[in-house]
């Protein structure tokens, strides 16, 4: 079965920007240092993975996303990049597209709705997918022939990797998330509902709808504190519904269809090294990118 690798660029780019020194500057003076980082990191992971077919989503809906018009909050607790950041995204975005990677963004859907989009248009051609991240989220995607990889820390795991992870089947992470909540995001969940608890009642309910739909149930479960979850399932019905719309990845987003848009292509060296002369990298970076061979 052929392969399709999805990356999830923007957790790439930000653990360089934390993680590489501010020592690298293009020619007009702007740091690079998480452009520098995150070519390293695609030559790694080129140099090692070998892809046939890849992707690499990119964030572009930071306060544009759907979800945003669902739910004003959403993710409002967090700063917006800096401009500087921003023009770094950018050149990440061109040193991607010169390697002969399909590159993806959108200003209403997201990295993961991007990611989760081309994951269902390759399964149409019998391909599995591997998502190159961290991001739990991600689980919902997972199928029996998938995996996801924490390609900087190199932890892999399957779909039995994120009931070991989380507690529940791939297909519940989004009611899962819906009912926890997820901080990072700013999706409330239902108040008083932990990890524990949530993957309880999945496990005896299956779904958020069939438990919202059989909540009478919940006093008499072998659970505890059950009763104060009844209360708070019944007070938060409504908040719950609206995180699962929040945490549910999209799979109609814009996309390739055609399974070999998304296939490797030949490096524009051309393109290459003229980012490689505005970004002032040297040598080794430069052979490194020249070097690179499309997989066969």
């Amino acid at each position: 079965m052929q392969t399709l690798h999805l990356i999830d660029a923007s957790l790439y780019i930000f653990r360089a920007w934390h993680a590489v020194p501010v020592e690298f500057h293009d020619h007009d003076g702007a740091p690079v240092n998480a452009v520098y980082g995150f070519t390293r990191f695609l030559c790694d992971f080129l140099e090692r993975a070998r892809p046939t077919h890849i992707v690499v989503a990119f964030d572009e809906s930071l306060t544009s996303s759907f979800r945003n018009s669902i739910y004003p909050e959403y993710k409002a607790n967090r700063e917006l990049p800096p401009a500087e950041l921003s023009v770094q995204f950018a050149y990440c975005k061109r040193i991607a597209a010169a390697l002969g990677l399909c590159v993806l963004a959108d200003t209403q859907y997201e990295a993961d709705d991007l990611i989760g989009s081309a994951v269902t248009a390759a399964r149409a051609h019998g391909f599995r997918a591997v998502i190159v991240s961290a991001d739990k989220d991600f689980g919902q995607l997972i199928s029996a022939q998938d995996e996801q990889w924490d390609f900087s820390r190199d932890l892999r795991w399957d779909a039995h990797g994120v009931r070991q992870r989380l507690g529940v089947r791939p297909d519940q992470v989004a009611d899962y998330l819906a009912l926890t909540g997820d901080a990072i995001d700013n999706i409330p969940g239902v108040p008083g509902i932990g990890a524990k608890t949530a993957a309880t009642l999945l496990a005896h309910f299956d779904t958020l709808d069939a438990l919202l739909a059989r909540v009478e149930e919940v006093p008499f479960l072998r659970l505890r504190g059950a009763g104060q979850v009844y209360v708070r399932l019944k007070q938060y019905r409504e908040q719950a519904l609206l995180c699962r719309a929040l945490t549910g990845i999209a799979l109609d987003a814009p996309v390739p269809a055609d399974i070999d848009a998304v296939a490797w292509s030949t490096p524009d060296h051309a393109e290459l090294d003229l980012l490689m002369e505005s970004l002032r990298f040297g040598p080794i970076t430069r052979s490194r990118c020249r070097a690179l061979r499309v997989a066969t």
